[in-house]
């Protein structure tokens, strides 16, 4: 390991940023680098029929941190309520602060375009705290700008309108384990909406299959950001 790096996954809710990059994140963290899934809030609303919003939110909370076990992460959930995400000032600082507090070196978080209001929001918030935990000119708790060196997208069922992968990353090897952080979750094993286990194996296969191994998953990078410039054709320097 030549630089040891911060990876940390951006969600719009517990569950979102296993589902979309576990994988990934654990073959860092096992490599030895640091991972931190950031939930901006425990995606409670969807409560099963046994518990209230609140028990829920708990529950959501406990199982993110086992999941985030499992795959050598930690977990951080903040307060804000599920399908009330804002895109204001106080949510882009307390984001900001985190940044400027955990020092990630790049985060992975939804693509731009999603059917739910949270996912499309995460993005630009990731966006607009970047951009206010770089500059100086911004006291947050007194702690010293910190800039992202990069920012990608990853793949979630909800926010698949024009998502067409620009990197393909083998997770053979840490796949069993993605799926027992999976398993953690009471949604994505009991949900009668929606097969999530079912989904993102297959996810992972069929991106496999593309890549030619076993299993991979994939990153986006934001509009516009995949363009090079240089001297000569990228991989082929004169």
């Amino acid at each position: 390991m030549t630089e040891k790096i911060h990876l940390m996954i951006v969600g719009a809710h517990c569950g979102d940023g296993e589902i979309q990059a576990g994988a990934i994140a654990h073959k860092y963290a096992k490599a030895g680098h640091d991972v931190t899934f950031l939930h901006l809030t425990a995606g409670e609303k969807g409560a099963p029929a046994h518990m209230s919003v609140e028990e829920y939110r708990i529950q959501k909370i406990e199982e993110a941190e086992k999941a985030a076990k499992v795959l050598g992460a930690k977990s951080i959930t903040l307060t804000y309520k599920d399908a009330e995400l804002k895109e204001d000032e106080g949510t882009i600082t307390e984001l900001a602060t985190i940044f400027r507090r955990e020092k990630p070196t790049l985060v992975i978080t939804h693509w731009e375009k999603s059917m739910h209001p949270d996912h499309a929001l995460c993005p630009r918030l990731v966006q607009a705290a970047w951009l206010k935990a770089a500059l100086p000119g911004f006291d947050l708790d007194g702690l010293p700008p910190h800039s992202l060196r990069r920012v990608f997208h990853s793949e979630n069922w909800e926010d698949m309108e024009d998502y067409v992968p620009d990197v393909y990353v083998d997770v053979t090897d840490e796949f069993d384990t993605y799926l027992e952080a999976l398993s953690q979750y009471w949604f994505i094993m009991n949900s009668t909406s929606f097969r999530y286990y079912e989904y993102y194996k297959a996810l992972g296969t069929m991106r496999g299959c593309l890549n030619r191994t076993t299993y991979a998953q994939t990153l986006k990078f934001p509009t516009g950001a995949n363009v090079r410039k240089g001297s000569s054709i990228p991989g082929f320097e004169l």
